[in-house]
């Protein structure tokens, strides 16, 4: 047991991942021992979210609060700064290994009904390599008699290159963004990207001292498939994939508060599919569809995404 929880050590290839029970977390993801990721130690309090799995809901519930089939909630806060309830429940709960092979590890966790969140989802997170990268599933099983709001997503920081962030090129072919409030991220409307300098990457281009914290949906895809792409000067990158049950991705050039005096500045690039909105708990709130997932008892909800080397 390291401070990041049971370690797992996955090889296919030229593909080498790592992962620490608590969180589900891919820690460290490499190619030809060319790191894809932001990685962190084993014997490190993993910071912040970086690499985790998150469930019941990724991104944040606005205020903590909610309605859902007639009834109020409220959630603990737990991005302080902003007052709300950030990437779900099991982000800090201790996997356990369920099975662990060469090439491919399965954890499984349960949420347990509690204020805010009074529902049994069992949560069940495999990572598996091959040729074509590493794959994460994701299966949520709501284990309660009632129905149940449900989201997930996962947390990577991608690495093009040894560059810094601002030479990379981007690419993602997302037509649509949804704005936020400058201090808390909140949600306000979702808007088009055309003619955006900061928003529109359908067509790949250096990303440049753009700070983004946004979410994007009306993604192109081919054979279902939507995929972001960054690469290095040096022609090295990192291509990330998922699949149509995921509608939704947030990035974000990791800007820190503190600017470059803090080493996470801008240290990789954040992309996170997700298969609902931001705040997607207030659905009614929004005239645009979020993609929450109603998770009715017993049926369960999968999602997956790719990460290959360019």
């Amino acid at each position: 047991m390291t401070t990041s929880g049971t370690p797992v050590a996955i090889r296919s290839g030229a593909y080498e991942a790592h992962i620490a029970s608590i969180g589900a977390t891919l820690r460290t993801l490499t190619h030809d021992g060319r790191d894809l990721i932001v990685p962190f130690d084993a014997d490190e309090v993993r910071p912040g979210f970086r690499g985790a799995t998150l469930a019941p809901w990724p991104n944040r519930v606005v205020d903590g609060r909610y309605t859902f089939a007639g009834e109020e909630y409220r959630l603990s806060l737990t991005e302080p700064q902003r007052g709300h309830a950030l990437h779900g429940l099991v982000a800090w709960l201790d996997f356990a290994v369920a099975e662990a092979g060469p090439d491919a590890a399965t954890l499984t966790a349960e949420v347990v009904p509690q204020a805010g969140y009074p529902w049994r989802v069992r949560v069940e997170v495999t990572y598996r390599l091959d040729a074509d990268g590493l794959t994460q599933t994701v299966v949520a099983t709501n284990l309660s008699e009632d129905a149940a709001p449900y989201g997930t997503g996962p947390h990577p920081y991608l690495v093009a290159g040894a560059a810094p962030l601002d030479d990379w090129t981007f690419e993602l072919p997302a037509s649509e963004v949804l704005e936020v409030t400058a201090d808390r991220l909140a949600p306000t409307d979702l808007v088009e990207v055309a003619g955006s300098a900061r928003f529109d990457w359908r067509t790949p281009r250096t990303l440049g001292a753009v700070e983004i914290d946004h979410a994007f949906t009306g993604l192109a895809r081919t054979g279902g498939v939507a995929a972001a792409r960054v690469t290095d000067p040096s022609g090295t990158g990192v291509e990330m994939t998922w699949g149509e049950e995921l509608p939704w991705v947030q990035i974000h050039t990791a800007d820190q508060p503190d600017g470059a005096a803090n080493p996470a500045h801008r240290i990789g690039l954040a992309v996170e599919p997700m298969t609902c909105a931001p705040d997607a708990f207030n659905d009614d709130r929004y005239d645009f569809g979020t993609g929450l997932i109603v998770l009715e008892p017993g049926a369960a909800a999968t999602g997956s995404w790719r990460i290959a080397a360019l």
